[in-house]
């Protein structure tokens, strides 16, 4: 085999899946419970879009982004992160005029070129939140509370919230250049991209993981030191929100995030099990300006991204157990050709009525169908034999029990049709 997954990719293969499709389940759920609709953008887009949300001297924009010209010249980037195309789409389609307020939730493939390591792939998976038109701290309480939901809802305990405010247009400048003048003092020793970073984006200094540039920064300014009383009173009236509806916190200074587009509340769901350093599981925060920034009207915003990947290892950290791949209710096997036609008619008729059915193989013998019967996950196996065509009847066996009646062809379908709505209730 010469061809191999591409360095940074991983397959899904069909045991996995069925994990996914648990923690997409969980997290629909809970966008269902604090009425966030799902929405589905292209996977790649104009690479203005995002180098122009991200920021020019972001790592995702100098270092990471998938960008390549098509046929007509345009040039296009894989998307490495999934608020900009929901902002497009919110204006393209006229939502800021007709729904100021909505609510969104997406998931699907993120792309980033950068080193593998433990949960973080070149093409990972996201699922994340934005709510536009909120400006009150209570949509940021909203958001905060809707990822605790989700991570508990998975069965993670032990992660903690970690929140900063990094202000707003009218009291960042001057920690800005706070900061600036602290860093001018320590430029040569830091990093080589902290040190383009200190002109261009002082702030993304502070989010270096270099520790010889998280020491030299120790006693760097806070942004707290300089808000405005807007972003004072509106982190104060979030940090009581979060106490209100019990959500433990931590206040981290040094709190960030990569993208230039964030205002006022940053935040990070973090976690020690399974992930090393890289042990955030949800980051976001506020983007009042984004909307504006893209040509629509000033319409405030918040949300988070999430890593399944990442998210994943957490669970299997945890030793939490998802529900198994659910396999067929019914195992139909045909013992020898003559029993193949009919075999095939009992599987599509129970498939017609909602009853999930395996087909056999008709040259293999009984034993090697039971075996594979029994791998498949089946409740019941239905046994199509010569003197079961001779009497015009169906064998139905209990996989679990070895019980075993006898069913009127005509009549054997519907019979396990309903059998099957009260053994298996529906999940989904």
């Amino acid at each position: 085999m010469p061809y191999s997954a591409p360095r940074g990719t991983k397959d899904i293969m069909p045991d996995e899946v069925a994990v996914w499709r648990w923690l997409e389940g969980k997290f629909r759920h809970v966008c269902r419970l604090y009425d966030y609709r799902e929405i589905r953008t292209p996977i790649f887009e104009d690479t203005g879009l995002f180098a122009r949300s991200a920021g020019e001297t972001s790592d995702i924009v100098t270092k990471q982004m998938y960008t390549f010209e098509d046929k007509g010249g345009h040039s296009l980037t894989l998307r490495p992160e999934g608020t900009p195309a929901v902002v497009r789409a919110y204006l393209e389609h006229g939502l800021a005029a007709t729904s100021p307020v909505a609510r969104f939730f997406y998931m699907g493939p993120i792309f980033r070129y950068e080193r593998p390591q433990a949960g973080r792939y070149r093409q990972h998976h996201q699922v994340g939140v934005e709510c536009f038109g909120v400006a009150d701290a209570t949509a940021d309480a909203e958001v905060i509370a809707l990822g605790r939901q989700y991570l508990q809802d998975l069965g993670i305990t032990g992660a903690m919230l970690y929140i900063n405010s990094i202000g707003c247009n009218k009291c960042r400048p001057a920690f800005r250049q706070a900061l600036r003048r602290f860093l001018e003092g320590v430029h040569t020793e830091l990093c080589g991209d902290c040190q383009r970073r200190v002109d261009a984006n002082p702030l993304r200094v502070l989010d270096c993981k270099v520790d010889r540039c998280r020491e030299l920064t120790q006693n760097a300014p806070e942004p707290e030191a300089y808000l405005c009383p807007e972003c004072k009173e509106h982190f104060a009236l979030l940090l009581a929100l979060l106490t209100e509806i019990n959500v433990e916190y931590r206040i981290d200074p040094r709190l960030v995030r990569g993208l230039d587009y964030y205002t006022r509340t940053v935040f990070e769901f973090k976690h020690s099990q399974g992930l090393g350093t890289q042990d955030t599981i949800i980051g976001g925060g506020r983007y009042d300006y984004l909307v504006e920034q893209f040509g629509g009207p000033p319409t405030p915003a918040i949300g988070f991204g999430s890593g399944i990947e990442r998210t994943l290892m957490v669970v299997q950290a945890l030793g939490v157990n998802p529900p198994p791949l659910s396999g067929p209710y019914v195992f139909v096997a045909p013992i020898g050709a003559e029993a193949a036609r009919k075999a095939v008619r009992l599987a599509t008729d129970l498939r017609s009525l909602g009853v999930a059915a395996e087909l056999g193989q008709p040259g293999r013998s009984l034993k090697a169908q039971m075996r594979q019967a029994n791998r498949s996950g089946a409740a019941l196996a239905a046994l199509i034999g010569e003197q079961e065509l001779a009497e015009g009847v169906v064998a139905v066996r209990s996989l679990a029990t070895g019980d075993q009646t006898l069913l009127q062809f005509e009549d054997a379908a519907r019979s396990i049709a309903e059998q099957s709505r009260v053994a298996v209730p529906a999940t989904e």
